[in-house]
């Protein structure tokens, strides 16, 4: 009976040195999901900055990446197809924790339950990793940049800075985006998501008052307009400024 106790003991500890083997390796790009309900599961791509180490009290910025309708009709792998998620699966050294969950084909990022989903899934990481809540980044594209929008204008106060890339937001929300840190691109040749949803967008914070808003406008470039934005390195140099003030 000893021999047998030791040897359940035993298994009990490899299953957890498994498990604690089994975090994400920093600087790699890795598949999950999050249960949010009984109904609800978010599948998304997970990497943690290359420098990241577990044993260190550093706190990281977080990118909160949404992709656009394409990366919907396929494996959870095809969402490293743009954006920061590509920059990842390359090998980019991108320092920051990176977060890029994806929709089902029959919803969008728009949808009440997607955003609800994900800010859940956002809690979710940046309780289990030494993530800096006060610079968190927001940016998606296409159907991604709708999602950033909506998802920016319903939490003003949770993301540090915002970069819709192509989307398209509601005006009659302008004011309350007019203290939240935006950076739009947009290019004047796209079909998909006409240039004056974001031209109209970004005039009407600057008419509610916002001064923090900048916008990017690309000539002569069509829908795919996120290659040139993701591309530009005073982005990332951008976010990097920006923090959210924490109350004393």
């Amino acid at each position: 009976m000893r021999h047998h106790s030791l040897l359940r003991c035993a298994l009990v500890l490899l299953a957890c040195t498994r498990l604690e083997a089994g975090q994400p390796a920093p600087g790699k790009v890795t598949e999950h999901s999050f249960e949010v309900s009984a109904k609800q599961t978010v599948p998304y791509l997970f990497s943690l900055p290359k420098e990241f180490e577990p044993s260190s009290k550093k706190k990281w910025p977080v990118i909160l990446f949404l992709h656009g309708r394409g990366e919907s009709r396929g494996p959870l792998s095809i969402v490293a197809k743009w954006g920061p998620p590509r920059m990842a699966q390359r090998g980019d050294n991108l320092p920051y924790i990176l977060i890029a969950p994806q929709c089902p084909a029959e919803s969008r990022w728009t949808d009440d339950d997607q955003q609800a989903g994900v800010l859940k899934l956002l809690d979710h990481i940046t309780s289990k990793f030494p993530a800096d809540t006060t610079r968190i980044y927001l940016t998606g594209l296409s159907m991604g940049g709708y999602g950033t929008w909506k998802m920016a204008a319903e939490n003003p106060n949770r993301f540090a800075a915002v970069s819709p890339i192509c989307g398209r937001g509601n005006p009659e929300e302008a004011d309350k985006l007019v203290n939240v840190p935006i950076w739009a691109f947009h290019g004047t040749e796209d079909t998909a998501v006409l240039y004056r949803h974001s031209d109209e967008m970004v005039k009407a914070i600057r008419k509610a008052g916002g001064t923090k808003v900048r916008f990017t406008t690309l000539q002569h470039v069509g829908h795919n307009s996120w290659s040139a934005a993701y591309a530009t390195p005073e982005l990332y140099q951008w976010f990097s400024k920006h923090k959210i003030e924490e109350e004393k």
